[in-house]
């Protein structure tokens, strides 16, 4: 049964190393084909056939890359799915581990290749500092860790993805609710969100059962690898080599001093605006005139329709690559029950197309999100061409350029969804969205940098480190009689679970998603030009590189964001 919403795709160069009938859920047929790759690369003499190898390398990974991917999508597109459940452990407990010794074997006599000096130093450069790493960490004993460790993030995933509640006489899924908290009638919004959190918190023992899990595993692995603590190993392991925690920790302070001034000011006048004393938590997402919520449309086929109709309007290869993806039905975008939480954009990276997963409800936030990972695909379309697989994806921090950029540039055109009064409400939603997510960014990172510091910590220490840093970056907003939802809020975020350390790449990249923005304002299509430039690069150069292509500076000191904050303010003044 093919629980896949795309037929199968064929790859985008031939095969030629790769049997076209192999079984790559078998590893009997898999392991054959690194035995001929550790023969070929010791018999290489030639930067020519290192560079065959490096080729060939990158056809094999490939392969199993699109396979990985197949079973995820699968198994997140219906989490009620005995059998996509068990395909994807089957591939993750069984398949996963035994690659992993034998990509490090790879690497060793990569590495080691008489041949490697006479490669092109600029063009490599990436790849054998990346290598090197890989090599670096490496540890035999880690392989079960880490299937340990995937194992877990799907238990939490497939945990949050069965949460429902019984609202207005029928069953709905906690992204469901979202929308009744856009809802002018307060006593409606308390009850909805009220619903949610103690749903939420119902499963508050078992979500901290599978973290500290979790956590004693990456402590695990970092102390075989030879780290003090899980931090270290962290920024290693991502490559992480142009910027350090302690630039992270500027980062936070940089927020706070310029961000939530701002932040403040616009609770401030939210809370003017809606009659009350004091924000609550259900307060924070309803139009601040009590308008109804925008409704940008009501069928996902319409939203597809319409997100057309903006990249038409902005740039037509744009255009013509989202055309591209909705013809191979490369998008599945609906919520329903038995499906994952939130939206991501994976790479069939053997076919070189992207795919675009999400739950869409009929919200503005929707509207966003079909940009954002619309972002994300066309950067891994940017790279179709290049042979080298690691090189066909960027680090973090630029893939999120690649896709804030976009709904950035996109929300120029939201007249596609909307009439002109709700443009101006849709774009100062957004940018108000911005500057209520830098705090965000900043308090799930320092919780991060808490957590893996401080080894061996207390559930009860935790969750002081949480609220010291709500305290610091929530804004004016009264939890009275909801301290324990306030507490446990950090379970609704994946990243902590399934990416640790994923999520200041967020507020990295938004830095350089608004400068190009503010490139555009002046010059669209010399940004556009510049956008293209960027995404083409993939990972193949190092990031203040990929910044400078797209025409923005790779920093995140008050320097950069002083600026960036004020043109937000400007434009929000305008909208007003």
């Amino acid at each position: 049964m093919n629980l896949l919403p795309f037929e199968n795709l064929p790859p985008y160069r031939p095969r030629s190393f790769v049997p076209k009938d192999i079984d790559l859920g078998d590893w009997k047929q898999i392991a054959p084909l690194f035995d001929k790759l550790e023969s070929q690369i010791q018999s290489a003499k030639t930067a020519q056939q290192l560079e065959k190898w490096v080729v060939d390398s990158s056809e094999v990974f490939a392969a199993l890359d699109e396979e990985s991917s197949r079973r995820y999508i699968a198994m997140t597109c219906h989490t009620d799915s005995a059998d996509a459940e068990k395909a994807y452990l089957q591939f993750v407990e069984h398949i996963e581990p035994e690659i992993k010794p034998r990509r490090f074997k790879l690497n060793e006599l990569y590495l080691a290749s008489p041949a490697r000096k006479d490669l092109p130093k600029e063009r490599y450069l990436v790849f054998d500092r990346d290598t090197k790493v890989s090599v670096e960490l490496y540890r035999p004993e880690n392989v079960p860790l880490e299937t340990e460790e995937a194992k877990l993030s799907q238990q939490y995933q497939k945990l949050i993805g069965s949460l429902t509640v019984q609202f207005q006489g029928k069953e709905q899924t906690l992204v469901q609710m979202g929308r009744y908290l856009e809802e002018p009638d307060r006593p409606l919004r308390q009850e909805a969100w009220e619903l949610v959190a103690n749903r939420r918190l119902q499963e508050a023992e078992q979500i901290e059962n599978n973290f500290d899990e979790l956590l004693k595993i990456r402590e695990q692995i970092a102390h075989n690898a030879g780290f003090k603590n899980y931090l270290d190993y962290a920024f290693r392991a991502k490559g992480r080599f142009d910027y350090t925690p302690e630039d992270c920790l500027k980062f936070h302070e940089a927020i706070e001093k310029e961000v939530m001034p701002v932040l403040k000011t616009l609770q401030a006048e939210r809370r003017k605006q809606l009659g009350l004393e004091k924000l609550r938590p259900w307060d924070l997402s309803v139009d601040a005139l009590n308008r109804p919520a925008l409704r940008p449309f009501e069928k996902v086929e319409t939203m597809v329709d319409k997100t057309q109709t903006i990249f038409n309007q902005l740039d037509k290869k744009l255009a013509d690559e989202f055309a591209l993806m909705n013809n191979k039905r490369l998008l599945d975008l609906e919520n329903r029950k038995g499906k994952a939480p939130g939206g991501y954009q994976s790479t069939l990276n053997e076919a070189r197309l992207p795919f675009i997963f999400m739950n869409a409800v009929g919200v503005q936030r929707d509207v966003e999100t079909i940009l954002h990972e619309a972002g994300h695909a066309f950067h891994a379309l940017a790279t179709k061409e290049e042979d080298i697989y690691p090189y066909r994806s960027a680090p973090i921090e630029f893939c999120e350029v690649a896709s804030m950029s976009m709904e950035l540039l996109g929300n120029e055109f939201i007249e596609a969804f909307y009439n002109a009064n709700d443009a101006r409400r849709a774009r100062r939603d957004h940018l108000e969205g911005i500057v209520e997510i830098f705090p965000w960014i900043a308090t799930v990172d320092a919780f991060q940098h808490w957590i893996y510091s401080h080894p061996g910590h207390t559930r009860a220490e935790r969750q002081k480190a949480w609220l010291d840093l709500v305290d610091r970056f929530g804004g004016d907003v009264d939890w009275t009689g909801y301290e324990n939802a306030r507490a446990n809020m950090w379970h609704r975020q994946l990243h902590i679970f399934l990416h640790p350390f994923y999520y200041v790449e967020y507020g990295i990249a938004q830095l350089g998603a608004l400068q190009i923005w503010a490139n555009s304002r002046k010059n669209r299509q010399r940004a556009l030009d510049e956008y293209h430039r960027g995404l083409a690069l993939g990972g193949s150069r190092p990031l203040p590189e990929l910044f400078a292509a797209a025409g923005c500076r790779f920093d995140f000191s008050r320097e950069t964001v002083k600026p960036l904050v004020n043109l937000i303010s400007t434009e929000l003044e305008k909208l007003n």
